[in-house]
């Protein structure tokens, strides 16, 4: 599913909207979620689940290629963990 098919469906669900507004109305969801995680707070969407951005150290890696020691470093991760509601949903119970 892609962006577009995103605001196709926020489109023919909520009735009373153009499909700019209904564009409008999904970028201003997306910009406010990654305003959120870039100020690294949890996002918790009840019955789907949660984003957290999590930081990991650097370590020490292998190039698989040449076997060499390189060093892989520190970032922050975006995590996510459903809701049991979701995987129930996806184990179809």
């Amino acid at each position: 599913m892609t962006k577009a098919d995103i605001i196709e469906a926020v489109y023919d669900k909520l009735g009373g909207y153009s499909k700019r507004e209904a564009a409008e109305l999904v970028e201003h969801v997306f910009d406010t979620l990654k305003d959120t995680l870039a100020k690294q707070e949890k996002v918790k969407i009840s019955g789907f689940g949660n984003f957290v951005v999590r930081e990991k150290k650097a370590r020490m890696g292998r190039n698989p290629q040449t076997r060499q020691p390189i060093e892989i470093s520190a970032r922050r991760v975006l995590t996510f963990k459903p809701s049991q509601v979701l995987k129930s949903q996806l184990n179809g119970k």
